[in-house]
C-alpha cells in the first residue's frame, strides 16, 4: 500500500503526496508578503514543481502572485469559481490556459488522485482594497488517502458531510493579533472542524509563520501557541483522531486505514 506524506512550509504552504502525484497549497514561498513577515522557519525548499497547485481564495497570503512566479514550470493551476481572470491579469495568458476553476463539488484529476472544491465560510475576495472577487474553497484530494486542506475557513455544518477523512489540514491561527475570528478558525473551533470531519490523523496550518513587521512582541502567544493548543483541545475534543504538530519543513507520512 501506497503512503501519502504531508510536508508544512508554514503558513498554508504544505507540500502533499500521494499516489505519486504532488500537489502545492497557497504557495508562499518568500520571507514577505506586504506588511506580513517571516518570522519562523527557513524559506521554503521545495523538492521541485509540483503537478498542480492548490489555491484557496485570492487573500494575498494564499494567492501571492510572487510566490507563483518564482515556482516556475507549468503545475495546473487549480482555483476558485471566478478566480481565472485574476491568474490572466496576474501571471498572464499561458498560466491562466492551465488553470482549473471549481465550486464546491466541482472535482478534477490531477495524475493519480482527484481534487473535489468543497465549501469554506471565508471571504474570498482580494481585500477591501480590490475589486477582484471569488469565492473562497476548501479542496479534498482523493488518492490512496482522504486529504481536506480546509484554505481558510470558519466552521460550518457541512464539515460532517467530509467524514471519514484520513487526513485533515486544519487552519488554528492567523497572521495578525487583530485577525478576525468569523471567518477563521482558532484552535479551539480547529478542534471542533477535526471533531465533524473525522480525521485518523491531522496537522494544524495558517499560524506561527507570518506577523505584521514591527509586531514581533504583540500578543506573541496567538503567533506562537496555536498548534500545540489546537493538539491539546483535539484529545477531548475528538479523541479518535491524532494530532501531529509539524516545524515548518518538517514532514508527517501516513498510512491510510
Amino acid at each position: 500500500m501506497s503512503t501519502t506524506s504531508v510536508t508544512w512550509w508554514g503558513h498554508s504552504t504544505v507540500w502533499l503526496s500521494d499516489s505519486g502525484t504532488t500537489l502545492l497549497t497557497d504557495p508562499v514561498l518568500t520571507g514577505r508578503v506586504a506588511h506580513l513577515r517571516r518570522m519562523a522557519g527557513p524559506t521554503p525548499a521545495l523538492p521541485g514543481v509540483p503537478d498542480a497547485v492548490l489555491l484557496s481564495h485570492l487573500h494575498a497570503d494564499h494567492f501571492h502572485a510572487a510566490s507563483l512566479r518564482k515556482l516556475g514550470g507549468t503545475p495546473r493551476l487549480i482555483v476558485p469559481r471566478g478566480a481565472a481572470g485574476f491568474v490572466a491579469k496576474c501571471l498572464g495568458a499561458e498560466a491562466a490556459a492551465r488553470t482549473v476553476e471549481l465550486g464546491p463539488g466541482d472535482e478534477t484529476a490531477v495524475g493519480s488522485v482527484r481534487v473535489r472544491a468543497v465549501r469554506a465560510a471565508h471571504d474570498g475576495g482580494r481585500g477591501p482594497w480590490s475589486r477582484e472577487r471569488a469565492m473562497a474553497i476548501g479542496f479534498v484530494v482523493e488518492g490512496e488517502a482522504r486529504t481536506w486542506f480546509a484554505g481558510d475557513t470558519g466552521l460550518f455544518d457541512e464539515m460532517n458531510e467530509l467524514a471519514p477523512l484520513d487526513l485533515a489540514l486544519i487552519p488554528v491561527g492567523g497572521w495578525g493579533p487583530t485577525l478576525g475570528s468569523e471567518h477563521h478558525l482558532d484552535a479551539a473551533d480547529g478542534a471542533e472542524a477535526l471533531r465533524r470531519a473525522k480525521a485518523a490523523w491531522a496537522v494544524p496550518v495558517h499560524y506561527g509563520t507570518l506577523w505584521p513587521v514591527g509586531l514581533g512582541r504583540v500578543r506573541s502567544h496567538m503567533f506562537r501557541d496555536p498548534g500545540e493548543e489546537f493538539a491539546r483541545v483535539a484529545q477531548r475534543t475528538a479523541p479518535d483522531s491524532r494530532v501531529r504538530v509539524l516545524a515548518q519543513g518538517e514532514t508527517l507520512t501516513v498510512e491510510p486505514a
